[in-house]
Order: C-alpha cells, then sequence, then structure tokens
C-alpha cells in the first residue's frame, strides 16, 4: 500500500528539508522587506545637502552663509548647507540656472531665473542720495552750498555710484525717470567700495548713491568721507518711492529714520523717504517642498542664537507669500510660514497604507501559494483518511494476529505522515480531530476483532489517539 510505502523508507526525512526550506523562505522574506523598509525611512529621514551659491568673496553675504552651514552642521538638523563661493550675485544666479546650485544668495530686482522663487530675505537694502557743496574756493575755507537741493536737480551733474554692480546704475535710472528727470542727462560714475575716498575728493561728482543695509559701514564711511572732503551732506528724498514700488514691484518704499547714519550731527536730520531692494536667498521651483520647508524652519531656529555673533543674521526676514508677489515664495517656504505644513504621517500615509495593502496583498499571496505548494500534501491527506476507513474494513476480515499487527503498522505509517501534512500546513486541526476518530474506530475493530478470534481478553490496551 502507499501509505505504508512511504511510511518505512527514506521518504520521511525529505519532507522535512522541505520544511525547513520554506522557513528559510520565509525568513529570506522577511530579511529582504525589513532591509526595504529601514532603506526607505532612511532615504526619507537622511540629512539633505543644499549647495548655495553667494558671493564675493570676504563680503558679509558670504561670511554669513558660511556661519549658517557651520550651525546647520553642528545642530545636526535635516538639512546641510555647501557654500559655494562666487564673484557676485550674477555669477550665483548662473550656477542656479545652470543646476549646478540649489540655492543662491541675489539681489531681487536682478534678473533672476523663470523658476527661481525666494525661501528667506537675507536683508533689506535701501538707496541713500545725497548731495555735498562744491570745494571751497581758493583762499576760502568755508564750502559753497550743494547746488543739488531734490532729485530734479541732477540733469546735467554727475553722480557717484558706490559698487561695481549693474543693478544700481539700473536702479538710479528707474528713480530719476520716475521723478520726471531725463536719466539720459545725468552722467553716472561707478566706484568700488574701497575707492570711497578717491569718489569723495572727485570734484566732478556732486551727489553719490549708495545701495545698502541701514547699518552699512560702506554707506556710513562714504557719508563721513564726503562730509570731510566737501561739507556737510543734503540728503535726497525719494518722494515718488510708492509710484515706484508699485509700478516696480521688485522694489518697495522705505523710510530711513533721522540720525541713522550719525548722531551728531543728525545725518539725516530727519526721516527720509526712499526705496529698497530685498537681498534673497532663492531656489527653483523643483526643489523638494520638504527640502525647502525643513531649510526656512533650520534657519529661523538659528536666526537669533546666530545673531549673537553676526549681527546681520538678525535681519533676515520671512520671504512674502503673497500671489502677486514679484519673486514668488516657494511653495514650502510659503506652507511653513502660513502655519500649513505636512506633518510626517500626512506626507507619508499614502505610502503607508500602500504598504499595508501591499503586505497584505502580499499575505494572501503566500497564503494561496502555500496551499498551491501543499496541495499534494492534502491529497495524500485525503488518500490517507480513505486508506484507513479501507483498513478498518480488513480488520473486521482478519484471521491472525500478524494480519492485525502489519495493519496497526500500516496505520502507523498512515498517522506519521498525516501529522508531518499537518506540520506542514496542508491540513487545519480539523482535518486532524477528523483522523482522530478514524482512529478511534481502528482502534474499536481492532479490540473487537482480537475478541472475536479469541488472541487477547475481552478488554485489550488500546492505541492512544490524537
Amino acid at each position: 500500500m502507499s501509505a505504508s510505502n512511504s511510511s518505512n523508507t527514506p521518504d520521511a526525512p525529505p519532507r522535512r528539508r522541505k520544511r525547513k526550506d520554506y522557513s528559510l523562505l520565509v525568513l529570506a522574506a522577511g530579511i529582504f522587506l525589513f532591509g526595504v523598509a529601514a532603506g526607505g525611512l532612511y532615504y526619507i529621514l537622511r540629512p539633505v545637502t543644499l549647495r548655495i551659491a553667494v558671493g564675493p568673496p570676504g563680503s558679509d553675504d558670504q561670511r554669513l552663509v558660511q556661519a549658517l552651514a557651520q550651525t546647520f552642521a553642528r545642530d545636526g538638523g535635516p538639512v546641510r548647507l555647501t557654500p559655494i563661493t562666487t564673484e557676485g550675485a550674477i555669477e550665483s544666479i548662473a550656477l542656479l540656472a545652470a543646476k549646478k546650485a540649489d540655492l543662491a544668495v541675489a539681489r531681487g530686482d536682478l534678473d533672476l531665473p523663470a523658476d527661481a522663487q525666494s525661501v528667506a530675505i537675507l536683508r533689506k537694502n535701501v538707496v541713500v542720495l545725497w548731495s555735498v557743496p562744491g570745494l571751497p574756493a581758493r583762499g576760502t575755507k568755508k564750502p559753497p552750498a550743494p547746488r543739488i537741493k531734490e532729485l530734479g536737480d541732477l540733469a546735467g551733474h554727475r553722480v557717484g555710484v558706490i559698487g561695481r554692480t549693474q543693478a544700481n546704475v539700473a536702479l538710479l535710472r528707474v528713480i530719476l525717470t520716475e521723478s520726471g528727470v531725463n536719466a539720459d542727462k545725468v552722467a553716472i560714475t561707478q566706484f568700488r567700495t574701497d575707492q570711497v575716498a578717491e569718489m569723495a575728493r572727485d570734484p566732478a561728482i556732486e551727489a553719490f548713491m549708495a545701495v545698502g543695509p541701514l547699518d552699512s559701514k560702506i554707506t556710513i564711511e562714504a557719508i563721513a568721507a564726503t562730509a570731510k572732503a566737501r561739507g556737510e551732506p543734503k540728503f535726497l528724498p525719494i518722494e515718488v518711492s510708492e509710484t515706484i514700488s508699485k509700478k516696480h514691484p521688485r522694489y518697495d518704499t522705505e523710510e530711513i529714520p533721522g540720525s541713522t547714519f550719525s548722531p551728531s550731527p543728525a545725518r539725516p536730520a530727519d526721516k527720509l523717504d526712499t526705496v529698497s531692494v530685498s537681498h534673497l536667498i532663492v531656489a527653483p521651483k523643483s526643489l523638494s517642498e520638504i527640502t525647502a520647508g525643513a531649510f526656512v524652519r533650520q534657519l529661523f531656529a538659528v536666526r537669533q542664537t546666530l545673531a549673537r555673533e553676526m549681527p546681520a543674521a538678525a535681519k533676515i526676514e520671512q520671504p512674502d507669500t503673497d500671489k502677486d508677489a514679484a519673486v514668488p515664495a516657494h511653495a514650502g517656504a510659503s506652507a511653513y510660514i502660513d502655519g500649513n505644513e505636512r506633518t510626517f504621517l500626512e506626507r507619508y500615509s499614502d505610502f503607508f497604507w500602500g504598504a499595508l495593502l501591499a503586505l497584505s496583498g502580499l499575505g494572501s499571496a503566500g497564503a494561496w501559494l502555500r496551499h498551491y505548494l501543499n496541495r499534494d500534501e492534502r491529497e495524500q491527506y485525503s488518500e490517507h483518511r480513505d486508506d484507513l476507513l479501507a483498513i478498518i474494513s480488513k480488520v473486521r476480515l482478519a484471521q491472525s494476529l500478524d494480519e492485525l499487527t502489519a495493519m496497526q503498522n500500516e496505520v502507523d505509517g498512515v498517522l506519521r505522515e498525516t501529522l508531518d501534512c499537518y506540520d506542514d500546513g496542508a491540513i487545519e486541526e480539523g482535518d486532524l480531530a477528523a483522523i482522530g476518530l478514524v482512529l478511534d474506530q481502528f482502534n474499536h475493530a481492532i479490540a473487537d476483532r482480537r475478541v472475536a478470534i479469541g488472541l487477547v481478553a475481552p478488554e485489550p490496551a488500546r492505541m492512544r489517539a490524537l
């Protein structure tokens, strides 16, 4: 009989090896899934390094960005910075446009890439315009009164502009045009920041322009140098500042408080209307919202602490999140500023649900596969059950002890293979209980047959059921 042959030959050990193979397969699958989960979590939570272009070398911007990079690295936040020093804002913007930088420090009135968006305002630069008297006449010490008392008087005169960037020249021309002055009739000479003393002594220059923060050391030194060389300055208000801000959204109205550049003598003597231009940290629209939001969060978290070492850090402001802003705010920065940032679970809930569905599907597929792979053993179980029922019929016809012993040995083999099927998961406990009922019937049949042929006493020991 097939059941007996399989139980009395070395076929059982291979079946055990198959069960071990299943266990190894499940273990390998578990290790693989754990590795995938761990890798995905590391990918999500790993620090992101952003390249930020800033220049020129040695400038306040470059030193501030370097300090931010060191602070971010020391605090161990999710965002790190790698500064790329450039010759100036134009070069920084070029690197951003060429995808060689993730962030760039640039003035808001420059030609930015079409997809550039602001993530922070590094500072606001205000325009300061002033005129001075001419040099004293020979033989006298008192300088003449300034000939330029307002912007309208600049036509036919020369203006000295501090800084080599053409953005300052473009800004001056906008101011002149909106003030009703023909910009082509105003001569402009640019000076480097280390040429302030030379500019102050140039007799051809009767008015000056500086663009920088209110506490700019360069602006304060330039005003002091021109006052020493040429006489007390006359500050020129930009009375059309609101018109300029409406017609040219990249410029804002600003007010310079009295005594900003000197308390004694007061320079200026009273508040002064002017315009400002924002110095921005910009990023491409393609930068991840999560990364941009994390950068802004870290930036404002360290701003006050860093300001103790670098006062320039205190000037960092939030970008304009209005939809009609000249340089739109990045979606990640807007979400942080407006309090609309999604939590970790909100951002990745779809992935979690998808993973759960995938695991559920894998579990169902695994159950089906297990059932499919065990189909032969289930068929074997059915055969064993039928064999046991057939053996019970044979017991009633047995004529000798040897026949009964052979049948018991055969049932032992069937029982062993049935238990193997149960261990493999091919059958359930209900199936095992059914086999137990059949074994009870077999034990009764054996006992009754022994009594019938007079081989043993009426109450023999019975085989123990499952």
